[in-house]
């Protein structure tokens, strides 16, 4: 196309040479026909490359060509940084309880956890022994005047006679019969309230105390320190200690109460050094609860204190649940 155009230039060219040389010959006639064209001349050279145009407008967007045949997997990349930590997620729903599996080995003491949901009330226990007859109580104030009975039938009333010279003292005659009875008299005055008579001294002793956040968890094989005094008016119960002194030879009860957390337990009640009684928790969930409680004889200066035994230490409290050490005298020893 461009080498037409070039070969069209030089005929235009070459023909207005012609049309001049023939007006400086003779005066212009009448254009003559039109000659045929001539033959292609040579090519031209090529031109110099044109400055660079303007960018054109983006065409319409061509079809989608089809997927190309997956290539080879490439190699494993570096592990990238880590990425920031994420907002903490909702805590799931608790799923349902399973089966309790075989108890395995005791592991090592762990920290305590946070305190769960306090547990539903257990089933009632079976019912106590029947404890032995208290002592006897003192005298009741005396009962009030009965009322006044219906009157008697009066009998036959003799005359008079003169009395006569008292004679000799005869031989006692056989017992008579029972007279009638005779009305009955007057009412006397009430005479004065009398001294009031010397007060029996009975033998008193009891105490009850409990565990707080500081006593909580004690040490194994040394009292318990129960430092929450409910109720010890007599003294024989040291708070710093955890022992009990008798005070009065006899009869007492003792009893303890005690809440088991995140570990199993088991306490033993001692006297002077020996161990009477055992109760052992095994830690299942949420709180436990174990009890235990018997009858001693006692002599003055006998100590008895709770404690650990081994290292099954779960002994708990806090402002929910209590741990609670109790003990009294029944009765003294001659009573």
């Amino acid at each position: 196309m461009f080498v037409r155009g070039f070969v069209l230039l030089l005929l235009l060219g070459a023909s207005e040479a012609v049309e001049q040389k023939k007006e400086s010959v003779c005066m212009s006639g009448h254009p003559g026909i039109p000659g045929d064209p001539g033959h292609n001349g040579l090519p031209g050279r090529d031109g110099r490359d044109g400055a660079r145009g303007d960018k054109g407008e983006h065409g319409d967007l061509g079809h989608r060509g089809a997927a190309g045949s997956e290539g080879p997997k490439g190699d494993k990349g570096e592990l990238g940084s880590a990425g920031t930590a994420g907002a903490k997620g909702r805590r799931g729903e608790n799923g349902e309880r399973g089966s309790p599996g075989k108890m395995g080995p005791q592991g090592v003491q762990g920290p305590v956890g946070i305190k769960g949901q306090k547990g539903e009330l257990g089933l009632p226990g079976p019912q106590g022994i029947k404890g032995e007859v208290g002592p006897e109580g003192p005298p009741g104030e005396k009962g009030a005047l009965g009322y006044q009975g219906e009157k008697g039938f009066m009998g036959p009333i003799g005359s008079t006679g003169r009395p006569g010279p008292k004679g000799e003292m005869g031989p006692a005659g056989h017992k008579g019969s029972i007279g009638y009875r005779g009305e009955r008299g007057q009412r006397g005055e009430r005479g004065e309230k009398g001294d009031a008579g010397p007060m029996p001294d009975i033998p008193k002793s009891a105490f009850s105390a409990g565990l707080t956040e500081s006593t909580k968890l004690p040490s194994s094989n040394a009292p318990i320190r129960f430092d929450r005094v409910i109720y010890n008016k007599q003294g024989h119960y040291d708070p710093q200690s955890g022992r009990f002194t008798c005070a009065f030879s006899g009869a007492y009860y003792f009893t303890y109460h005690i809440t088991v957390f995140s570990r199993n337990v088991k306490v033993a009640l001692t006297k002077n050094g020996q161990r009477i009684i055992h109760t052992m928790d095994n830690y299942q969930s949420s709180e436990d609860q174990a009890t235990g409680g018997t009858v001693l004889h006692l002599q003055a200066g006998d100590k008895v204190w709770l404690q650990v035994i081994g290292g099954l230490n779960g002994l708990y409290a806090d402002d929910d649940d209590d741990s609670i050490f109790t003990g009294f005298l029944i009765f003294a020893d001659g009573e």
